[in-house]
């Protein structure tokens, strides 16, 4: 599987290189700012990109711009954003487009190896990974549609959020598939995400739950 790498940071960026190769991955390219991230996309084609959020000339969202202008130019593209704090505006934005093979972690994760090839993985393969922390940090803040939700159906989009399917859900909370699936109907309606809207509905869910 081919990657390209966008970071900033020398030490960081190396680091990354050594690890994905070590763990299978082609490592297309690894560059240090926007420009060359689109360059190398562009010439190589990755499956799936690894980016920083705060990349130059500023150290603001440059990253993130890419990362959307990557999927807009690549919608094949798998991306999985790296940002130093939780930023959840940069998630939305970053899910708006649709979430399939979408990822954001927190750069602290990439240390849990285990945890960051997990999420990389799961990216690569056409899922989410929305990292833990930013999710525990939009749980405390229920207000708008979300505050229909019960208590469960709460603990079962966060856990849509972080990209697990219904199986992991239900082993995540020691409950049945079944019991699982209802939540989710539940949620569904509370939410007015109807089948009939032709938009993936889970996928609605989550940025609802971001959004909030």
């Amino acid at each position: 599987m081919r990657v390209v790498i966008a970071e900033d940071d020398a030490l960081l960026r190396e680091g990354l290189a050594l690890l994905l190769g070590g763990e299978g991955f082609e490592v297309a390219a690894a560059v240090p700012d926007p420009d060359a991230f689109m360059k190398a996309v562009a010439e190589h084609h990755p499956d799936v990109a690894v980016v920083d959020v705060r990349m130059p000339p500023t150290h603001t969202d440059e990253g993130i711009k890419a990362a959307v202008e990557a999927r807009r130019l690549h919608p094949e593209l798998a991306v999985l954003v790296l940002s130093a704090y939780v930023e959840q505006a940069f998630a939305t934005e970053l899910l708006a487009g649709g979430a399939s093979g979408i990822g954001y972690l927190l750069k602290e994760r990439v240390g849990r190896v285990g945890e960051f090839m997990t999420a990389l993985e799961r990216v690569a393969a056409g899922g989410t990974a929305i990292d833990p922390e930013v999710v525990a940090q939009l749980f405390t803040r229920r207000d708008g549609p979300l505050d229909r939700l019960t208590t469960r159906e709460l603990e079962v989009l966060a856990l849509m959020a972080e990209g697990l399917g219904n199986t992991a859900i239900a082993e995540r909370l020691v409950v049945t598939e079944g019991a699982v699936h209802k939540h989710i109907r539940s949620i569904f309606a509370k939410l007015d995400l109807s089948p009939a809207d032709r938009v993936d509905r889970r996928v609605a869910a989550v940025l609802h739950y971001l959004d909030a």
